[in-house]
Formats: structure tokens, sequence, C-alpha cells
């Protein structure tokens, strides 16, 4: 009898500017991995449903410190 694995590629450890948030189409801030697959959400969305997700998460990979709060919108 032969066994024949198969081997579910990671998600990348770095989101890009073409990862969209799922529930609002933003710019993905977060990245959720659950057993069922992944979640991309904005910073805004990641913080409404963190209580509810943290806890089942296999892995948080929150990159909202890369956003700039000192940046300067021109008008």
């Amino acid at each position: 009898m032969s066994v024949t694995g198969t081997v579910t590629p990671t998600a990348p450890t770095t989101l890009t500017h073409a990862d969209r948030c799922d529930r609002c189409g933003a710019q993905a801030r977060v990245r959720v991995v659950l057993t069922s697959g992944d979640l991309l959400f904005c910073a805004h969305h990641a913080k409404a449903y963190e209580d509810k997700l943290k806890t089942s998460a296999l892995e948080w990979v929150d990159e909202t410190a890369t956003l700039n709060p000192t940046a300067v919108v021109e008008p």
C-alpha cells in the first residue's frame, strides 16, 4: 500500500498592495489563517472581528504597523 501526501502551500508572510479586505475591498493589513482557509482584513475590519477570530486563528499576521501615521495628504 502506498500513501500519497499533499502539501498545502503556506500563505505568504507579507501582504502586498494586491491583497484586499474580504469585507470591504480596502487594502488588507491583517491575514487571519484558520483551519478552513485565510481571511484578509483592512485595519478597521480586523479590529472589529479580532475578539471573535483570534481565539480560533492558527496565525494572526498584523501589518498595521506599516501604515504611515505621519503621511501628509495634499488637498
